[in-house]
């Protein structure tokens, strides 16, 4: 059975899904999102694994405080969640937005992090949907009310709208739907307005894992795309599989954005083979060290890594 929780951390109202018993199994949602897109994932795994879906703050049912949005933080707080239920060390998952944490959370928390999935991810390359673009752009905060209230109002017009953005009548429509309807309070509109500039400007994705990912070696990484993503390009997950070395990837034909979504069965399927056919990385600081000190290839131009991204 899953149950729907909420915790108070530093002040602030964390929810929370939570289900099963076993190793740990972490899911992170993509922004505007919440919780509720893993709940075809949640009881398949919930039958062999411990699993918590927090929806991040400023998203879902969580706080939507003013304050730092960005990966770094996300991380952190995701850390405490975990500390405070005093759960171990496990498999971290991230959808979108919540690959780019997950990214983080294994850079900065290496010790708490056994196995990492990155679904659609973001924080792997520069490229993303103009529509996440826009989101960046001053005067955003002005059309966001407009969107919001028009989702409300009925799928039709949001089908139309996005249908000029390449987006299908699929889970990828159905998700932005949600998404856009998520935001008709003002809490929300600016959170999201906060989670979207610090990670995207313009011009693209701001922060990128690449000139880090050297650091995933020897830690079971799981990379799953659908071929029809429009959101971020599937070329993203193809290069990440070559420079984490042992990384398995899974290519979803006709899968978007949402693979968990398109085909929960085989997501649920692949995921549950990964974790069991891998052993859990035990996280060594001496080879940390060594790593850091030997260097890493220089990123490419264009790529901007964050202080404390991924």
């Amino acid at each position: 059975m899953v149950e729907e929780s909420e915790i108070v951390l530093h002040g602030r109202r964390f929810k929370y899904r939570r289900a099963g018993e076993g190793p740990l199994v972490v899911l992170l949602h993509g922004i505007a999102g919440s919780s509720a897109v893993w709940r075809n994932i949640i009881p398949r795994l919930s039958e062999h694994y411990t699993v918590i879906a927090p929806d991040l703050l400023g998203h879902g049912a969580s706080a939507k405080p003013k304050g730092d949005y960005s990966l770094g933080a996300y991380a952190n707080m995701i850390r405490d969640l975990l500390e405070a239920l005093e759960q171990p060390p496990g498999t971290i998952v991230g959808h979108s937005l919540g690959g780019g944490v997950a990214l983080q959370f294994a850079y900065q928390f290496p010790e708490r992090c056994e196995r990492l999935v990155l679904v659609s991810s973001g924080g792997l390359g520069r490229e993303v949907h103009p529509i996440l673009r826009a989101a960046a752009l001053p005067g955003a905060e002005l059309v966001l009310p407009w969107l919001a209230a028009g989702a409300a109002r009925g799928i039709g017009s949001m089908v139309r709208a996005m249908g000029r953005f390449g987006l299908r009548e699929s889970a990828d429509l159905a998700e932005t739907w949600r998404s856009f309807v998520s935001l008709e309070e003002p809490e929300a509109r600016r959170a999201f307005l906060y989670t979207v500039r610090s990670v995207i400007d313009f011009g693209g994705q701001l922060v990128s894992a690449t000139d880090k990912l050297y650091l995933a070696k020897g830690l079971p990484t799981l990379i799953i795309w659908g071929d029809g993503d429009p959101l971020i390009p599937v070329g993203h997950a193809f290069h990440s599989h070559e420079i984490i070395s042992d990384s398995r990837l899974e290519i979803f034909p006709g899968a978007g954005h949402y693979p968990h979504l398109d085909d929960p069965e085989r997501f649920a399927k692949v995921l549950l083979d990964f974790i069991r056919t891998t052993t859990p990385r035990a996280f060594d600081a001496s080879q940390l060290r060594t790593r850091l000190q030997t260097g890493q290839p220089r990123a490419k131009e264009g790529a901007v890594s964050a202080e404390a991204d991924a």
